[in-house]
């Protein structure tokens, strides 16, 4: 709930944003400008760690609007769900530090398209976050990326993906939602 204010704030910018600059090509890469609040700050006086998702979003949110996704997941009853991410840190964000988050998407496979997010200064990158993300439909199911395209009457025209994301998120998969996967500590 404490995001969702700036989320709101992201979503009416980037719709203005749309209306008048038309929409971004898939490849491109989305920024958003954010501040460090007093409530994303930890303990220990910098950006706590579960926060970074929370403010990645608003990259996600951006890019999707803009790239005209949104738009086709509305009308389609469709919508994304975050299946895998890894964050990695390098330097931490104070209070009141001006960052941008900047968001692109990488490729995809068979079932999920591969996200990554960055927190930047002065074009120096202090976090990371890939992310693995499913299209689902509201009536159940996934939506095949050849019917995303399809509807965005657009072209796969996104990179292969590099073999560490493939490697990465088959490393990081649990089991299926239709096999157990019980909570057993080696």
């Amino acid at each position: 709930m404490n995001v969702i204010w700036r989320t709101l704030l992201t979503i009416w910018r980037a719709k203005l944003q749309l209306r008048r600059n038309g929409t971004l090509e898939p490849t491109a890469i989305g920024r958003v400008r954010v501040r460090t609040l007093p409530t994303d700050i930890d303990l220990l006086g910098h950006m706590n760690n579960g926060r970074y998702g929370s403010l990645f979003d608003l990259g996600r949110f951006d890019l999707l609007i803009r790239t005209g996704i949104w738009d086709v997941f509305q009308k389609q009853g469709w919508y994304a769900v975050v299946a895998n991410e890894t964050i990695t840190f390098r330097k931490s964000l104070e209070l009141w530090q001006r960052f941008t988050v900047e968001s692109r998407l990488l490729g995809h496979d068979d079932k999920s398209a591969y996200l990554m997010h960055r927190a930047v200064v002065d074009g120096e990158v202090y976090a990371e976050m890939i992310v693995r993300a499913r299209f689902l439909r509201r009536s159940g199911g996934l939506v095949p990326h050849e019917e995303l395209f399809q509807a965005l009457h657009r072209p796969d025209n996104l990179p292969e993906l590099a073999p560490w994301v493939t490697e990465w998120a088959a490393a990081s998969a649990l089991p299926s939602t239709r096999v157990p996967a019980p909570s057993v500590w080696m």
